[in-house]
């Protein structure tokens, strides 16, 4: 019964954590919709027929939906986004060496052998998934730092009358760091006979950046409206620093809030720790007793649906 009631608390958990992190996803995929809606109304009948030609010959892209692809192919997909050569199966190699590893302590420092398991197995499920989590970001915010300055790269050899391939080229040698080498290979993929739109489209599906969605869209569309491309992408590489200068806008104003929320989210695990450390025995009644269990699994629950509300506060979408 303990450890029924300890799998539905990591249900429960893992449910609430997963309805506010997702709902997220789901909220910009709307805002991006809702924008092309919005500027396609105000265009002039023959450019809107001609954006949604442009649009409509685009491939979907699979994983925004998630309907195209397998849970394993969103696996490699994630793990492609962080940049680093790992493969799935020393992911979970990872994965059940933590689980045996924390495990076998918690075991050994006299807790239950179910706790340890269901310690273990939560571990062993968000750890890895966190770290693979911080690393895209931290690769994208990279990425999105650095895309203007390629933009107007690009925009540079165009004025300068080079054709698209050898600006890309240019920006594949000379911008470091993520930016450099998802254009090398763009360009690599082109050398190969494969056509620009598509090489681009691929990789606006492994990085789901919309700041390289707008740049693959903005390109498709000058194929088949005309104009000076150039123009169009200073503007657009405009616009995206004027998002990132918002973003840190944000950043920085609701940096105090996620603090308090990270001090109430961890404080009574941290301190639930240090008292089980030093005494033990003051804190083993949560382990055996039946109604300290189920009030630990209540305020776990009511931690969760805490720390997920204030999540939501101070995620701002721009």
């Amino acid at each position: 019964m303990q450890l029924l009631l300890i799998i539905i608390a990591e249900i429960a958990v893992f449910s609430i954590v997963a309805y506010f992190v997702l709902g997220g996803n789901r909220n910009a995929t709307k805002r991006i919709k809702s924008i092309k809606e919005r500027h396609a109304a105000s265009a002039d009948s023959i450019v809107e027929n001609q954006m949604k030609k442009a649009i409509a010959q685009r491939k979907p892209i699979s994983f925004a939906a998630g309907t195209e692809m397998s849970r394993m192919d969103r696996l490699r997909l994630r793990l492609a986004q962080s940049g680093k050569q790992w493969t799935v199966k020393q992911y979970f190699s990872v994965c059940a060496a933590i689980i045996l590893v924390v495990t076998a302590a918690i075991y050994f420092k006299g807790a239950p052998l179910y706790l340890g398991l269901a310690i273990g197995l939560l571990l062993g499920a968000a750890l890895p998934h966190m770290v693979v989590g911080f690393l895209i970001s931290k690769r994208l915010n990279k990425f999105t730092s650095s895309f203007p300055d390629a933009i107007e790269l690009l925009v540079r050899g165009l004025r300068s009358g080079l054709p698209v391939g050898e600006t890309l080229a240019v920006i594949a040698n000379e911008i470091p760091g993520p930016v450099g080498e998802e254009f090398k290979m763009v360009v690599e993929k082109i050398k190969i006979g494969k056509p620009m739109e598509d090489a681009l489209q691929d990789t606006a599906e492994r990085l789901g950046t919309p700041e390289f969605q707008f740049f693959v869209i903005t390109l498709a569309i000058q194929r088949e409206t005309g104009g000076n491309l150039a123009e169009t992408l200073s503007n657009l590489a405009e616009v995206l620093r004027k998002r990132a200068q918002m973003k840190l806008k944000i950043k920085a104003m609701s940096s105090e809030s996620k603090a308090s929320a990270y001090i109430v989210g961890s404080l009574p695990f941290i301190v639930f720790g240090l008292v089980w450390s030093v005494n033990p025995t003051y804190l083993g009644g949560f382990f055996y007793e039946p109604r300290l269990i189920i009030a630990g699994l209540i305020g776990m629950v009511w931690m969760a649906i805490g720390v997920g509300i204030m999540a939501k506060m101070v995620n701002f979408e721009i």
